[in-house]
């Protein structure tokens, strides 16, 4: 990624992917949380930071958040700042490695077997023979398909009949396994199964490859991050979480898991904060509860746009526009900009023009309100009209928050309409428009 001085590098600089850590010291703003939390010295990310350097008994996070609200980024910034402590630290990223339709608990205890073998690569471990040759023989005994075979003619199969295992050659076998997540259902059962039974022999061992690791890194722990788990549906996300609780909470080493933010108004979600320390990461606030613009939350993402791209590529207003129709979602925001910069560039201009921002919000509107029912409206309206805090229908606020049709601000818990579902209503004669016109080009 680079800087955009042209609207032809604006689709590159807008990716939607989040900031890897060598990106951060040209692309970060660093500011945002005083916006997202109302409180200059609130912060979720340095409530985790804090918690992970503590010995305490519960190691286990949940960060809930909006999809597209900078979870990742935040989380990359967050890795970086463990590593310059000493952190041996991995993130995994659950949608590309396994299938999100098909995932269960069992799933994440061997991704997370995976990240702490190349954490204890990346540290020089020296993990004994023993400890490798057992989690060889988990994964190879009384497994209907032999793992070690299936991988063929390989470093695995030599050094583990010499008695010397090393790491890099059960990583091999991971790999396999891994690729059988995602794609092969027979074996994947088998996976699944063996871990369901010998789920605490399986732990110990995780254990124990953390030790090493811990005994590198001068006694801090390493550090486990579950990406994308957010994107989970409803019910999958109970099935994995609410129904194992206790083992995926119950690490000797930190784990932080991305949960979804509308499950928190769900009556199970008080169950889990028996097991789990949950913090959320809210939207940057633009509005005030009371519907009145927020404007330095407003200037705080337009220096975010303002590190990735020459602001004078916008005409006039039109950052402005792009940024009030989109709540604070970054990732809505980054979308208006990459399909507002596509049409500039199509019709050989070099700068956005209010015409071009339309169009492309026009298109975001569209999916949004493919996303709800007539049935929704009441619903909708009622928070439209000033019930941002109470809650009457929570099931509703969870289906709703799920399709991002409704966004969530701020330390001091509140919602309102996504600003284009208001637009909608608004253009349809629904609500009255308080705030004047929201006339289309």
């Amino acid at each position: 990624m680079k800087y955009a001085n042209q609207i032809s590098e604006m689709i590159n600089a807008f990716s939607p992917e989040p900031l890897k850590i060598e990106q951060m010291e040209q692309f970060y703003c660093s500011n945002t949380m005083e916006y997202r939390m109302s409180d200059k010295y609130s912060s979720p990310m340095e409530d985790i930071f804090d918690i992970c350097q503590e010995k305490r008994n519960r190691n286990a996070f949940l960060l809930l958040g909006h999809k597209g609200c900078g979870k990742s980024t935040e989380l990359n910034r967050l890795s970086e700042k463990f590593e310059k402590e000493g952190y041996f630290v991995k993130t995994i990223a659950c949608s590309m490695d396994l299938d999100l339709f098909n995932l269960v608990y069992s799933d994440l205890f061997i991704l997370m077997g995976e990240s702490l073998l190349e954490l204890a690569e990346e540290s020089e471990c020296s993990l004994g023979s023993g400890l490798l040759h057992g989690i060889l023989d988990f994964w190879d005994e009384s497994t209907e398909t032999t793992i070690l075979q299936e991988v063929g003619e390989t470093s695995v199969q030599t050094e583990a009949a010499a008695g010397m295992p090393k790491i890099m050659a059960v990583l091999q076998l991971f790999a396999k396994m891994k690729a059988d997540l995602k794609f092969n259902e027979e074996t994947r059962k088998e996976y699944r199964k063996k871990i369901s039974v010998r789920s605490s022999e399986w732990i110990k061992m995780l254990g124990q490859v953390a030790g090493e690791i811990s005994q590198k890194a001068n006694g801090k722990h390493p550090i486990i991050i579950f990406e994308d788990l957010d994107k989970l549906n409803p019910e999958d996300a109970w099935k994995v979480f609410y129904n194992y609780a206790a083992v995926l909470s119950g690490m000797p080493f930190p784990v932080i898991y991305t949960f979804p933010i509308g499950l928190s108004y769900d009556g199970r979600f008080s169950a889990m904060e028996s097991y789990f320390i949950t913090k959320t990461l809210p939207m940057i606030k633009i509005e005030t509860i009371s519907g009145q613009p927020f404007q330095a939350g407003i200037q705080v993402i337009q220096e975010i746009i303002g590190k990735r791209a020459d602001l004078s590529l916008f005409e006039e207003g039109v950052l402005s526009r792009l940024i009030q129709y989109t709540g604070g979602s970054l990732r809505d925001l980054f979308h208006g900009i990459n399909t507002s910069a596509k049409r500039a560039e199509r019709r050989g201009s070099g700068t956005i023009s209010m015409e071009d921002a339309e169009r492309a919000l026009e298109e975001l509107e569209t999916s949004l309100t493919r996303r709800i029912e007539e049935k929704d409206y009441k619903f909708l309206l009622d928070i439209y009209h000033g019930n941002k805090e109470l809650i009457g229908d929570k099931a509703m606020l969870l289906k709703m928050l799920q399709a991002s049709v409704v966004l969530e601000y701020n330390g001091k818990r509140w919602h309102n309409v996504h600003p284009l579902i208001a637009r909608f209503f608004i253009e349809q004669g629904l609500a009255g428009n308080e705030d004047g016109p929201t006339r289309r080009i």
